[in-house]
């Protein structure tokens, strides 16, 4: 199984590791993606240090205010610019806008977001988009920005259906589905998984958070990534191995060659 989306907790937790493998898990994204340096670099090595891991680094629309802090704030996008170029950094994120909570100013998110994607298209890697309430304006930052270029996946797909149909149809982008569709208040996630083509679908389990039914309430780790897989097979009128054979190819096609190599290999080692 591929799991889309992990936390940089990863880095130092091999029981993690060890329940992921016997899940059958064979690959994690573990993004970092705070408002310091420290989470990108710890999500770097967690790449470097098993192979089955890759990273995805950038600031989150939460810490978007620290790009603005001067010198320190320049310093800060050149060491995250640095490690979006590293070879074991498969995508640029998690970016976009989070109007929820505006932890930072709406403006500053804004000009966070239109950067990550200028150097996604820079160094021709995908995006990890982050979108919150705000998906008018997500939608008007990626068709301006020319996002569509170098594609991307939306996080942990949790908005509108017709929003979904967009990105997809529209951008060509992927929706990454979390454990929030296993809920009862999935609200229009089921009906955006029977609306997105089958091509066009990841599984993620957003560890460690938004454990998926039966877990719900426990930290959430990639082993439960099969609970997420299971329902987005029932969704799709499919079988669990059909919906994994596809959301496994649509994974190698978006982040490329690093996961193809992976899945090659016998396990995350």
């Amino acid at each position: 199984m591929m799991q889309g989306h992990g936390g940089p907790y990863l880095g130092g937790t091999q029981g993690v590791i060890e329940r992921a493998i016997a899940a059958g898990v064979r690959h994690i994204n573990c993004v970092g993606a705070g408002g310091d340096i420290d989470e990108v670099r710890s999500a770097l090595e967690a790449a470097r240090r098993w192979r089955g891991v890759s990273a995805i680094c950038g600031i989150h629309p939460h810490d978007a205010k620290h790009l603005s802090a001067g010198a320190v704030g320049d310093l800060l996008w050149q060491q995250v610019s640095e490690a979006c170029a590293d070879p074991a950094c498969v995508a640029v994120g998690e970016t976009g806008l989070d109007f929820h909570y505006d932890l930072s100013e709406r403006e500053l998110q804004f000009a966070a977001f239109f950067r990550h994607v200028a150097l996604a298209r820079h160094l021709k890697k995908p995006l990890c988009i982050h979108t919150r309430n705000a998906e008018p304006e997500t939608l008007q930052v990626l068709r301006e920005s020319g996002a569509n270029q170098v594609g991307g996946v939306i996080h942990c797909f949790s908005g509108t259906a017709d929003f979904g149909v967009q990105c997809v149809d529209e951008l060509g982008f992927y929706l990454s589905i979390p454990g929030i569709v296993t809920f009862k208040n999935a609200g229009e996630l089921p009906e955006a998984v029977r609306r997105c083509p089958l091509d066009r679908l990841l599984i993620e389990t957003d560890s460690p958070y938004l454990a998926p039914v039966p877990f719900r309430g426990k930290r959430c780790e990639p082993a439960m990534v099969g609970n997420t897989l299971a329902k987005v097979a029932e969704l799709k009128g499919i079988t669990a191995d059909e919906a994994l054979s596809a959301t496994t190819t649509n994974a190698v096609r978006l982040f490329g060659q690093r996961l193809q190599t992976v899945l090659s290999s016998v396990a995350i080692q």
